[in-house]
């Protein structure tokens, strides 16, 4: 099958799509990507890059690259030019760089939405069906995280979400608690699928030597992990003041790594609150390393911010983690706290509840290693029973099947009359 893919953010970048479209090429699908200069998060062209440059490949998926505004330091108006310069340059230069012919199109949405505007594009243009994957709901994240404030650019938002909706042969959401707030925006419940994330291959649980360098690069202790993008979302104040509650343990270590818009706040929050001995901002690593990082840890810590649009969506680091076996320390509710608890994976506490996520932690601490290893085995379990890769590519393809064949069952109809 001749499948298009289309999405602001794609290799070198380290998403998930990145992975999707390597398990779909090596099942014998023949995948373009239609995506953008490479610059995130750093919010610059990545080395090697030009603003000219717009043929790429990965393995054997053809990568086709539209011009945009880079992200900058990712905030305000220079977000927002970005977001909307690879909308409009991807819905121009698409057709022409995707000439196709494609029997299906499938558009990747971890924010922003405006990624499904050229991908309604090449699917008016090339009559091949749309599957759209929803990772982030929109107006309601921009709300959440204050990044928009306006009504009236939130009603704005609203009214482009329900065009886009409106244009999908499939709506596939990453976790269950999406499906009424995207119903609520006109998307009919068959057209709705729950497909949830998964953690790419290169996951699982590794066993670290004693001289290995990632017990060198991180401070000695019981070590909490928090890997990923450090932004609004991630309630960082409430990891800075859970720290701040276990300072006279200083055998209790939090450890950052990642990158983000609030990377320089929470720079200068450790400094301010003298938490320098106990919590070490270590900056971003690659993502295929991250597995070796996690085995060096003794827990890996996921938060987000008290909203109720947080608390329908998983975390997709909570599969990485899961993966790899390790007891999971969580600040959040919902969907991603569900996860946590019916593995048994971990200990999970209330959205911004720095007190809880403190004792929790200290109770991990102390508790037995072969308590911990168990948490871990657990969590490891769960994560091939309801997030394994190939099972989900099973039921992706699937998907493609289904609307193909109705999208060609339509235009037959279509021809007849």
């Amino acid at each position: 099958m001749r499948v298009l893919i289309v999405s602001q953010y794609f290799w070198p970048e380290p998403f998930r799509i990145n992975d999707l479209a390597l398990g779909l090429s090596a099942r014998g699908h023949e995948v373009t990507a239609l995506t953008g200069l490479p610059n995130y998060p750093e919010g610059r062209l990545y080395a090697g890059y030009r603003w000219r440059s717009w043929s790429d490949r990965l393995e054997d998926v053809t990568i086709r690259r539209a011009p945009l505004l880079t992200r900058g330091g990712s905030q305000g108006l220079r977000l927002a030019a970005n977001y909307l310069s690879f909308a409009v340059s991807a819905s121009l230069v698409g057709p022409l760089r995707c000439r196709g012919p494609y029997d299906v199109i499938f558009a990747f949405e971890p924010s922003p939405i405006t990624v499904g505007v050229p991908a309604a594009v090449l699917r008016r243009l090339h009559h091949a069906p749309l599957l759209f994957w929803v990772q982030d709901l929109w107006p309601e994240t921009l709300s959440a995280t204050g990044a928009v404030k306006s009504p009236r650019v939130l009603k704005a938002v609203d009214r482009l979400a329900r065009w886009i909706y409106a244009r999908c042969d499939r709506v596939l959401v990453q976790s269950p608690g999406f499906a009424s707030y995207v119903a609520n925006q006109g998307v009919a419940a068959e057209r709705i699928v729950y497909f949830p994330n998964w953690a790419e291959d290169f996951f699982c649980p590794v066993e670290l030597p004693a001289y290995a360098p990632e017990h060198q690069e991180l401070p000695p202790g019981f070590r909490i992990l928090f890997a990923g993008n450090i932004g609004v979302s991630q309630s960082f104040p409430t990891i800075l003041e859970a720290a701040e509650r276990t300072r006279n343990l200083p055998e209790i270590q939090w450890i950052i790594l990642g990158d983000g818009r609030e990377r320089e706040w929470v720079q200068q929050q450790i400094r301010s609150r003298r938490l320098e001995e106990t919590v070490s901002l270590l900056g971003r690593r690659p993502v295929e390393t991250m597995p070796r990082y996690f085995a060096a840890a003794d827990a890996l810590l996921v938060s987000l911010k008290r909203e109720p649009i947080f608390a329908l969506t998983i975390p997709s680091k909570v599969q990485s983690y899961l993966a790899c076996g390790k007891p999971i320390l969580a600040a959040l509710e919902g969907e991603g706290a569900s996860v946590i608890q019916e593995s048994g994976a971990g200990l999970v506490g209330p959205s911004e509840d720095a007190q809880s996520l403190a004792e929790h932690a200290v109770a991990l601490s102390r508790m037995a290693p072969t308590a911990r290893a168990a948490m871990g085995r657990r969590g490891r379990q769960y994560c091939e029973q309801h997030f394994e890769r190939e099972r989900l590519l099973d039921r992706l393809e699937s998907l493609f099947f289904e609307v193909t064949k109705r999208q060609a069952h339509t235009e037959e109809k279509r021809c007849a009359a």
